[in-house]
């Protein structure tokens, strides 16, 4: 694969910061998995990732920023997907592209391991009611980042609701699908069950936008 000669590799700082930071952040996971995440504290995960409690929040400035890393950073390749799509194509479209990509536990080969994954997030996430709403504040944060880009896209006016709907109608398909999941984990269903089943509805929610939505933002 070829490379850019003008893209200097990350220097070795830059490196060990990003490796302490995946150590603490999967020192925690690890811990909030075993007893649950309000049975932690920031103080135990800093001792197990053998770090100062100061180190933890210079990486993350909350506990729940420990565990929601990893959704932010799909949060966030979600709007590069729309940011960054095709000339001429809608943003309806591009969400498709990038929804129905196999994404996180579901990317998994190996069904058991995927199983015990979701089983676990979802149990970490149900259990603690201060990560449930760090989860609605995460997806408030990005449908109003969605809602902003589109505004800009659009030259919408100022108070013009169109790019609050749009957002709100895509990123609330993101989330339906996240709480059906959860649905099928609490039913016992694995996740060579449930991915199949997940495809299904994400083609069915977005086939009930399409006659709203199609043709929207595009380029």
């Amino acid at each position: 694969m070829a490379t850019d000669a003008s893209v200097p590799p990350p220097g070795l700082r830059a490196r060990k910061k990003e490796q302490t930071r995946r150590l603490i952040a999967d020192t925690a996971r690890r811990l909030f998995a075993e007893r649950g995440f309000d049975a932690v504290t920031v103080a135990e995960v800093a001792r197990a990732a053998d770090v100062a409690e100061k180190t933890v929040f210079n990486y993350f400035a909350t506990k729940e920023d420990l565990f929601y890393s990893g959704m932010e950073a799909f949060e966030e390749r979600l709007l590069g997907a729309l940011r960054e799509r095709h000339p001429g194509e809608t943003v309806l479209a591009a969400f498709r592209r990038f929804l129905l990509q196999p994404q996180g536990v579901f990317a998994i080969e190996g069904g058991e391991e995927a199983t015990r994954q979701l089983r676990t997030v979802t149990r970490v996430i149900t259990d603690s009611p201060s990560l449930v709403a760090r989860e609605r504040q995460v997806l408030a944060r990005y449908t109003d980042a969605l809602a902003a880009l589109l505004a800009e896209e659009t030259g919408a006016d100022p108070g013009d609701v169109e790019p609050w709907v749009a957002a709100h109608a895509l990123l609330g398909v993101h989330r339906s699908l996240i709480e059906y999941v959860r649905r099928r984990v609490a039913g016992g269903a694995t996740a060579a069950e449930i991915g199949p089943d997940l495809q299904a509805q994400a083609e069915r929610a977005l086939r009930l936008l399409e006659g709203g939505l199609e043709g929207y933002a595009a380029r």
